[in-house]
């Protein structure tokens, strides 16, 4: 077995871990239940490990330590998503906001933090550095995601900020959200094919459109070519479920999608080694 930063079971077949974005069991559920509840329910169902969000913590004080033990005892994995923006309209680096999201990880045990640009732009090119060695300070690792913004959601602004941020031997790895990419008006295989050697994290999210809107929804049920999205990004990152998860039988319904998704992993691992 192989270990990753999640401190998940990867297997030697590179079989990516399965996270749950605790956001998918809805903003009124986790409020009125608390991260902790459904963090036990994913990890019951069979989860690697959960995706907790900034946006949802009631109490952080009590809830970031308690999530991080349960996790301890069960042997799982964790990330931290933080919802404030790294880089202020005015392109300034929100030091603020960083410290914060680094403290809540550390807190939480996460080894990995995910946050959205921003307003980066030619002004922040010197806050680079600066980000970076405040990472490297605290020995958590950002990814940074593709968002439902015109500034931190399109290819060519995420193409932007890496091929600056590489340019400075700055080297951030990429949560790729699979269904953001339609908010922006893009394509998900052609950002998937230009952004794949940045990807460390990928939320599997299944998208409709509505009349006026585009919705997320499960896989089974999406309109896009997630599993070509999929087949386009490196193996073995780990897959965080991000759409909706509901039913009279959470539990049960929790541990299909995640059964889904082991079994299209282990699909695609078997065709990789067919074309070997």
């Amino acid at each position: 077995m192989l270990t990753d930063v999640y401190g998940s079971a990867a297997d030697t077949h590179g079989a990516p871990p399965i996270l749950i974005s605790l956001s998918s069991f809805g903003a009124a559920e986790v409020r009125r239940h608390g991260q902790l509840w459904f963090t036990r329910l994913s990890f019951a169902a069979g989860a690697d490990g959960v995706e907790v969000r900034s946006e949802l913590l009631v109490d952080p004080a009590t809830e970031l330590p308690a999530i991080a033990e349960a996790a301890r005892a069960a042997g799982k994995g964790l990330v931290y998503s933080c919802a404030d923006y790294l880089w202020a309209a005015d392109g300034s680096l929100d030091m603020p906001a960083l410290e914060r999201a680094l403290a809540a990880a550390k807190t939480l045990g996460a080894p990995r933090l995910k946050m959205a640009i921003g307003g980066f732009n030619a002004a922040s090119h010197p806050t680079l550095s600066t980000l970076q060695d405040r990472l490297q300070t605290a020995r958590i690792e950002l990814v940074i995601e593709n968002d439902q913004t015109p500034l931190a959601g399109t290819l060519a602004a995420m193409q932007d900020f890496f091929a600056i941020a590489n340019a400075r031997d700055v080297f951030l790895g990429m949560t790729f959200d699979m269904g953001n990419w339609h908010w922006s008006g893009e394509c998900p295989l052609q950002a998937a094919a230009a952004l794949a050697p940045q990807v460390r994290y990928v939320h599997c999210k299944g998208v409709q459109r509505q009349p006026q809107r585009w919705v997320a929804v499960p896989l089974a049920e999406s309109s896009a070519p997630w599993r070509a999205v999929l087949r386009a990004l490196p193996a073995s990152m780990p897959w965080a479920i991000e759409y909706p998860l509901a039913g009279d039988d959470l539990p049960a319904v929790t541990r299909r999608e995640i059964d889904q998704l082991r079994s299209v992993a282990a699909s695609m691992a078997s065709r990789s080694n067919t074309l070997q």
